[in-house]
């Protein structure tokens, strides 16, 4: 009797785990971004956020000894202004973090806590980032266009990866044997 072919190699095993984060992850980032996209969606939930970020920046200003005043999203002193906008407000590497969170094989608790400790951390990042660029403006501000494209947006967006690693790797990932044995 003839061997009957069974199903195809990709049939049988599915996605390999890399190939499913890889498709969840684009996935997910591609839902995050076109969710807010529509002009309803930005004006009821990013104008809102990014008013948050920046009453946040202008207070840790504040709280550094510089006398600003809140205008909209712009954090103004007498001596600099700077307008938090989209963009400025770290939501990117907030949704860069978190479609890799979603994305990565891990019990929902885990992805949940991940998720609150990886925004808040962001955030952290992000605030460094405001009122630093604010000091750069004042001190130097032929730097500021660098320090504000260049510099600071690799850092948030490297900030956001590095958090994701650390995450993945202490927390999300099953724990290892401390004595490996050795594979015959």
């Amino acid at each position: 009797m003839p061997a009957t072919p069974g199903p195809a190699p990709s049939a049988r095993k599915g996605l390999r785990p890399e190939s499913a984060f890889l498709l969840k992850f684009l996935g997910l980032m591609a839902l995050f971004f076109l969710a807010v996209a529509p002009k309803p969606m930005n004006d009821a939930l990013v104008e809102p956020f990014t008013s948050l970020v920046a009453r946040a920046g202008g207070t840790a200003c504040r709280l550094f000894g510089e006398p600003t005043e809140m205008r909209g999203t712009a954090i103004v002193s007498p001596r600099f202004s700077v307008n938090i906008r989209n963009g400025c407000n770290g939501l990117e590497t907030m949704f860069i973090f978190g479609a890799a969170v979603l994305a990565f094989p891990a019990p929902w608790k885990v992805r949940l806590l991940g998720l609150l400790g990886g925004f808040a951390g962001i955030q952290l990042i992000n605030l460094v980032r405001i009122v630093s660029l604010f000091y750069i403006g004042i001190h130097f501000p032929k730097l500021f266009e660098e320090s504000h494209i260049v510099v600071w947006q690799v850092i948030v967006v490297l900030g956001g990866v590095a958090l994701f690693l650390l995450w993945a790797g202490r927390f999300a990932l099953p724990a290892r044997s401390k004595n490996p044995v050795a594979a015959p």
